[in-house]
């Protein structure tokens, strides 16, 4: 993460299914990745290359599977206890469940049961990430608490709510149960909307989602800036005035962003400037904006705002020292997949600009809007893991049907080496769905897949149909063809005239 100030201005495991491949060339090529088992895929307009693209693109090369590890806690408990409640709980959590690509699954954690295996369940998990750590509690009443910057779930209960261990089920089982489906269930729904608007077959999908959550989150996707290994945060400062002319911006990113920036090193990195412009006038005028003046706030012809920075997607937090207000009581905004803007009288103070600004990257980078923050960020890699993959395996379906639509057209080497890098990373980004390993694989399989696809020599081929080639030669064959239109002419009335005289 890099920062760069500007002066003031003057204006888990997956489930993947593998078809036989049939070896070309015996080499890869050699800007391809380097897989665990090296294969040469055939080229994109042979058979088995088109039927493999297909499947991807179909899903059945690979079924994006989501199996989380909960780790449980309980020092309080016999170990007799603690397994017949994991037990009990697994079976509550499994009779919930409706969507078998997202499952969760408990575990004891060490000490209690470091020497125990157990009816079939995971005891140790010491080779497994978790995703959530649940420490069980002595208390009067069953209550739950998610801390804030651990993953970990607080759980109290009372003494008569352990089950026995003849017990199939108990209150304390079912409810945590119901907890962890709360608190996994925005993931869960951000996946099956996934699976739902990708080609998937039907029947990855849980049931319909309802009405109002499929609109948030049609509205969740139409927010988020699409993916980037790499972004870069202009933090401005407009005034209409000369003053004030310079701000603590150094300190306010120190102390309050940085820190959230470097939780995402496992997703993004980033790079930062600041700017202060004077005399800044934004692009409507009056105290009280309406909700329609806000797409017109951003004074675009005056005001420097550059729309990328060294090829990464930039992201514009704009403070606008004044005193106006959105209609309702506002001073903040969100501008989907551009940033935000803060409306703050007083820049002496930045830390509620500052955390405005972190709540507002949040959303842009498609986090949920729940949880403790690391359970958000785990969630956003899973997410935008299974994002990746469902694109890249959609643009080798487009790739293979084009391939399909047009058998004339030629598939340059550049293209072919393209497919490969993308069957290849896809298939290690779903043997690690869900971990950042898997997360980098289905970036390099979407990026390889958007160049291969968008290769200008068969773009140019594409928009140059039969019925072009025809507009273009037939004003050539015109002149050519009329002479031997009127020579076969002149011959054929010479011959009819010999064949009378010869009669």
């Amino acid at each position: 993460m890099s920062t760069k100030t500007n002066e003031p201005a003057s204006s888990g495991p997956t489930k993947r299914i593998d078809g036989d491949v049939k070896d070309l060339h015996g080499v890869a090529p050699q800007n391809a990745a380097t897989a665990v088992n090296t294969r040469k895929e055939p080229p994109p307009e042979k058979p088995e290359s088109i039927h493999q693209m297909t499947d991807w693109a179909e899903g059945r090369a690979c079924r994006p599977v989501f199996p989380l590890t909960i780790s449980i806690e309980a020092k309080a408990l016999q170990e007799n206890e603690a397994q017949n409640l994991l037990r009990t709980t697994q079976h509550a959590l499994d009779d919930l469940n409706d969507f078998s690509a997202h499952h969760l699954r408990l575990q004891l954690s060490p000490p209690v049961n470091a020497s125990a295996i157990a009816n079939g369940f995971s005891s140790g998990g010491m080779g497994e990430e978790v995703a959530l750590t649940i420490r069980l509690l002595p208390g009067s009443a069953p209550q739950s608490n998610l801390q804030a910057y651990a993953p970990i779930l607080d759980i109290y209960y009372a003494p008569n709510q352990i089950p026995s261990t003849s017990s199939s089920s108990s209150s304390l089982a079912t409810y945590i149960a119901n907890t962890l489906r709360g608190v996994f269930a925005e993931e869960q729904a951000m996946i099956a909307y996934l699976l739902s608007t990708s080609s998937a077959p039907p029947e990855r999908s849980p049931k319909a989602l309802a009405p109002e959550v499929a609109d948030t989150l049609a509205k969740w996707t139409t927010r988020s800036l699409k993916y980037s290994g790499t972004y870069h945060l202009t933090f401005s400062l407009f005034t209409p005035t000369a003053t004030p002319s310079s701000w603590d911006i150094e300190a306010a990113l120190e102390e309050h962003m940085k820190p959230l920036l470097e939780s995402f090193t496992a997703i993004s990195n980033f790079t930062i400037d600041t700017q202060v412009q004077l005399y800044a006038t934004p692009g409507v005028s009056g105290d009280v904006l309406r909700k329609e003046d806000l797409s017109g706030f951003i004074n675009a012809a005056e005001w420097p705002l550059s729309p990328s920075i060294g090829g990464a997607p930039t992201i514009n937090f704009i403070l606008y020292a004044g005193d106006m207000e959105v209609e309702g009581g506002g001073k903040s905004w969100l501008i989907p997949q551009w940033g935000g803007v803060v409306i703050q009288s007083n820049t002496t103070d930045l830390r509620p600009a500052m955390l405005t600004f972190s709540n507002q990257l949040m959303s842009l980078m498609g986090a949920p809007e729940t949880g403790s923050l690391p359970l958000r960020l785990m969630t956003l890699v899973r997410v935008r893991s299974a994002g990746l993959l469902l694109k890249a395996s959609g643009t080798l379906g487009s790739l293979a049907r084009l391939s399909k639509a047009l058998p004339s057209i030629s598939i340059p080497e550049s293209v072919q080496d393209g497919v490969y890098t993308t069957i290849e990373h896809l298939r290690q980004a779903c043997d690690g769905l869900g971990g950042k390993e898997g997360l980098e694989h289905a970036r390099v399989a979407e990026e390889a897949a958007e160049k291969a696809f968008f290769e200008k020599s068969m773009v140019g081929q594409v928009y140059f149909p039969d019925e072009h080639k025809v507009a273009v030669y037939l004003p050539l064959l015109g002149p050519v063809g009329v002479p031997l239109v009127m020579g076969v002419l002149k011959e054929v009335r010479a011959w009819r005239k010999r064949r009378r005289m010869v009669g």
